[in-house]
């Protein structure tokens, strides 16, 4: 039999942003340069994957469903997107941790470096958390942090001076640029495959992650890939993103909990490693970040806390 020609799948709202700048912090951007699939080639990679049974999922959205509520991924695999983004240095070493793409950055070696660092304003300078030492919260006072943001300009002056003398002297551009700051722009290409942006979307786009970081994904996220696969974007805030995951750990205390045994789940804390067997004497309780995300998950469905 003689296969028929297959139309490339379009996504018209998509289409619309090709090449078009979407700003962030104060002078990044992320623009989509070019999409491969869309909603439609996931469905057209499962049905083969999975043959003629599938034709009684007749709904591209419940099929989409199914997959991403069961961890079907490979057919998410299908569909890539090709990103232009402009990234302060310092959020950009996060971002390249996620190994699973594909990226050519603009290179200082070959290249003037870029002549722009991102700026603190006054009331942006965030105090860091004592319980998460990767992590932030709150602000300092806007007077320590006009000290600061004045501070940032002139060092940032400073640095670019020395950069653009050692040129001007000769100096090759790869050494030259050693002593530029982490808040330095670059360039860079990123293209990845659905799946494995879902990926980077649920680590970046989290409370918990860094602001810079996270106001790149939210764009991602909330501009681009709503636009471009809304039916799988749909599947992954309600299975993934806004979903809640228990341990089994987890799943037994909170029986005991809704049984309304709260000594009961308090032992099995204490049997876990949760609690401290010297529960409840002052002071006994050492920080235990898997008791926090519980009692987190116990607030969040109006269940008390049993310690």
């Amino acid at each position: 039999m003689q296969a028929t020609k297959l139309p490339r799948p379009k996504v018209p709202s998509l289409d619309r942003l090709l090449g078009v700048p979407f700003k962030v912090l104060d002078d990044g951007f992320i623009r989509v340069i070019d999409y491969m699939g869309s909603d439609a080639s996931i469905v057209q990679a499962a049905r083969v994957s999975y043959g003629q049974g599938t034709k009684k999922i007749n709904e591209d959205r419940g099929l989409i469903r199914y997959l991403m509520r069961h961890n079907h991924s490979t057919p998410f695999e299908m569909c890539e997107i090709k990103l232009h983004i402009r990234v302060p240095m310092d959020c950009w070493r996060q971002w390249i941790r996620h190994r699973t793409a594909n990226v050519n950055e603009y290179s200082t070696r070959y290249s003037i470096a870029i002549d722009s660092a991102q700026k603190t304003e006054p009331a942006n300078w965030r105090e860091q958390t004592m319980g998460n030492r990767q992590g932030s919260a709150g602000t300092v006072a806007e007077e320590i942090g006009t000290q600061f943001t004045q501070k940032e300009a002139a060092f940032q002056k400073q640095s670019r001076d020395l950069y653009e003398e050692r040129l001007s002297a000769g100096i090759a551009r790869e050494q030259a640029r050693k002593d530029l700051p982490l808040s330095t722009y670059t360039e860079a290409y990123w293209k990845i495959d659905l799946h494995n942006l879902f990926h980077f979307l649920a680590l970046r786009m989290e409370a918990h992650a860094q602001f810079e970081i996270r106001a790149y994904a939210d764009i991602i996220g909330n501009e681009i890939v709503k636009r471009w696969c809304p039916l799988a974007w749909e599947g992954f805030l309600d299975y993934r993103f806004n979903a809640v995951s228990f341990s089994a750990i987890e799943t037994e205390i909170m029986k005991k909990v809704a049984k309304g045994d709260s000594e009961g789940a308090r032992k099995l804390a204490i049997s876990f490693g949760l609690l401290s067997k010297e529960y409840p004497k002052e002071n006994a309780q050492k920080a235990n970040r898997e008791r926090e995300e519980l009692t987190e998950k116990l607030l969040r469905f109006n269940l008390p806390v049993p310690w």
